[in-house]
């Protein structure tokens, strides 16, 4: 924090129960990852959706309501049916921010390159919004697109 850093984003739930603590007690805010982890991507099988049984379902609602009781102050929700990003939202008083998690989250976000339709082979969840050639454009068309709910469409979620 003292560099100049908001936050620090963490993956995963209750497995670093101690790690997310130890981060609050320091007074150090920390925004909480679930469902797909890229820095796991390997170790969960590649990128794929993750929730999609009642039980895995079940254990991301839990860690992220475990994630809010240690003071994390926002959670991303990547890659799980839009369902349960709906159904994590709604348990939480804590912001969300959905990346391939449907409409219901808080906020949305996009890895820039696959906003500016730069990556070959995007996600499902990815929509190219650089139609004019300004990087400037696509960045403000992205904003208006989540602000009045055009974006993500169920062409986009899970």
């Amino acid at each position: 924090m003292d560099v100049g850093a908001q936050m620090v984003k963490f993956e995963g739930g209750q497995q670093h129960a101690q790690s997310f603590k130890l981060l609050q007690k320091n007074n150090i805010p920390v925004c909480g990852h679930l469902g797909l982890q890229p820095q796991s991507v390997v170790k969960m099988g590649g990128y794929k959706v993750q929730g999609k049984d009642q039980s895995s379902a079940q254990k991301i609602l839990e860690d992220a309501k475990a994630l809010e009781s240690w003071g994390v102050k926002t959670i991303v929700l990547e890659c799980i049916p839009a369902e349960l990003a709906k159904k994590v939202s709604a348990s939480l008083a804590i912001p969300t921010i959905g990346i391939g998690a449907g409409i219901d989250c808080d906020g949305q976000v996009l890895v820039g390159y696959d906003m500016l339709g730069i990556t070959q082979n995007p996600p499902k969840f990815v929509k190219n919004f650089l139609t004019n050639g300004s990087i400037k454009s696509a960045t403000t068309d992205f904003i208006k697109a989540v602000k009045s709910s055009e974006f993500p469409t169920d062409l986009h979620s899970f």
